[in-house]
């Protein structure tokens, strides 16, 4: 049996994993307890909790790993983890993802930003904050994002054996899926060699957030409204649907476009743009203007409904969406 590098008091090593429905998470963090479980000897436990159980809402996994004379009673999330995984990093714009971490902790982040542009984005005042671009990864492979940063996780958690590892992924897509194994492995060692990772020492005189837990709820009978006001409309004008991508954008070539509004009817989220405009023989149409990037989750339905190349899958890239998109124009309704 393999030594945990720590435990809490509890004598619990933890780790929590942040990420988007899409992405893999919850069975990431089932086959990293097998893992865990099976090649080094450990006992451990993975469970999940999400809300609305669709395609880019928030997604936790939980795991936990302790020798074998402890027991696992405690099935509460993870709040105080010794690692955490982000799989987006844009989740940070709605979600704490580093609520509960310490000095000592490791944060694992799926970007192509450097771990010194992560700690100012993230707010992480101490620990060691690791990076591997494991959207491009997965895409080069043909792959997903999940073998990548499971492959990140193993090489900051060393008592895991990255060969059981493999067995796990032959065993659970052997059956269904036997020809994506040889990419899921290739996707895994990529994450594993391609990992980068730096230290923070906690600045003299100064101290870590205090911990809240994640359960807390901001509004309570000293912080709500007057009259228990709910000021958040239920609508979707005002939500950034950004943090629901997951690395492939739609482009729009105006060039190209026959207006055939092909793109809008198949297009969940009310992302494009239409003017009203008279056309050459004069007569009244719409005409399609772009696409507010605000309200796209990068489905990419509107690609495949494109009947020429006007829109095209590509990868996002930082600043990409801010300098393309094109607003809607909502009375009473201020953009964000």
């Amino acid at each position: 049996m393999v030594q945990l590098p720590k435990v809490n008091e509890l004598g619990f090593f933890e780790i929590r994993l942040e990420s988007i429905g899409g992405l893999g998470a919850n069975l990431a963090g089932k086959m990293l307890a097998e893992a865990g479980v099976v090649g080094a000897n450990l006992n451990g436990v993975s469970f999940s909790s999400y809300g609305s159980e669709k395609k880019g809402s928030p997604v936790k996994a939980h795991i936990r790993f302790c020798d074998l004379n402890t027991p696992i009673r405690d099935t509460s999330p993870v709040e105080r983890p010794h690692v955490v995984g982000v799989f987006h990093e844009s989740l940070g714009k709605i979600v704490n993802v580093t609520s509960g971490i310490q000095a000592d902790s490791t944060v694992l982040v799926n970007s192509s930003k450097s771990p010194e542009e992560l700690k100012e984005l993230l707010g992480v005042t101490a620990g060691t904050i690791a990076v591997v671009d494991a959207t491009i990864i997965a895409l080069e492979e043909k792959n997903r994002v999940n073998m990548a940063m499971l492959g990140g996780l193993f090489r900051l958690c060393p008592f895991l054996d990255p060969d059981t590892m493999k067995a796990v992924i032959e065993k659970s897509l052997g059956k269904k899926y036997p020809q994506a194994v040889q990419s899921a492995i290739t996707t895994f060692d990529r994450g594993y060699n391609e990992v980068k990772f730096q230290t923070f020492e906690l600045p003299e005189g100064e101290s870590l957030p205090e911990f809240v837990r994640s359960d807390t709820s901001p509004l309570g009978y000293e912080t709500q409204p007057i009259g228990g006001t709910i000021v958040n409309p239920g609508t979707s004008f005002l939500k950034d649907l950004s943090i629901s991508r997951s690395g492939l954008i739609p482009k729009y070539d105006n060039e190209s476009c026959i207006n055939c509004a092909e793109c809008d009817t198949v297009c969940p989220d009310m992302c494009f743009v239409w003017e009203e405009t008279v056309n050459k023989k004069g007569r009244t149409m719409m005409f399609l203007k772009g696409i507010d990037y605000q309200y796209c989750k990068g489905c990419l339905k509107c690609v495949e409904a494109c009947p020429t190349s006007a829109l095209s899958r590509v990868r996002e890239k930082e600043g990409f969406a801010e300098a393309n998109t094109v607003r809607h124009t909502f009375d009473l309704v201020e953009q964000i």
